[in-house]
């Protein structure tokens, strides 16, 4: 059953996302500058191609940094060529993934196809800085970043538990 399921994935939409994310990468990477979309693009051209047991995770959460720019010049360029990323391949990515999605959730077993569509759809719009890593790896990045979100919750609230009353605030006897 595996085997046809990546079979129809890879016949039905894998092998023509991933040559739009292969075309958008070779024309920004004749773009200066452009390598890093032309990077992020070559690996989510292969998650297209089979994207069962590999998830896309942002190098931040990965607990790294992205590939930081050097120059003010790169700082600058950056956002501008992911905004043109987005206006060009990005949307026309999404939009595929969108219909191909809505299409395979329409048969019970598409849903698992389905799912993988709308998981592309939104790394189609804003690739760079995601690096391709197995399902299994994702979660522990992602448990770590969820344990901090939660960490710096948990400081806020205690800074607002300290004896002042705030409006809004339930007193203690009515909580009861």
């Amino acid at each position: 059953m595996r085997f046809a399921g990546r079979f129809m994935w890879f016949a039905l939409g894998g092998v023509w996302t991933a040559g739009v994310w292969l075309v958008g990468a070779a024309i920004f990477g004749r773009i200066p500058g452009g390598e890093p979309l032309s990077r992020a693009a070559v690996e989510m051209a292969g998650l297209g191609i089979s994207p069962f047991g590999r998830d896309a995770v942002h190098i931040r959460e990965l607990g790294g940094q992205d590939p930081a720019p050097t120059t003010t010049a790169a700082r600058v360029l950056g956002p501008i060529l992911n905004v043109m990323w987005m206006l060009t391949f990005g949307l026309i990515l999404c939009a595929a993934y969108l219909i191909l999605g809505a299409l395979c959730c329409l048969t019970v077993r598409g849903l698992s196809l389905g799912r993988q569509c709308f998981k592309l759809a939104g790394i189609s719009l804003w690739p760079a800085g995601q690096r391709v890593i197995s399902t299994d790896l994702a979660t522990v990045p992602r448990q770590q970043a969820a344990v901090e979100r939660f960490a710096r919750a948990r400081l806020r609230q205690s800074s607002r538990d300290d004896g002042i009353d705030h409006p809004g605030d339930v007193p203690p006897a009515a909580a009861r």
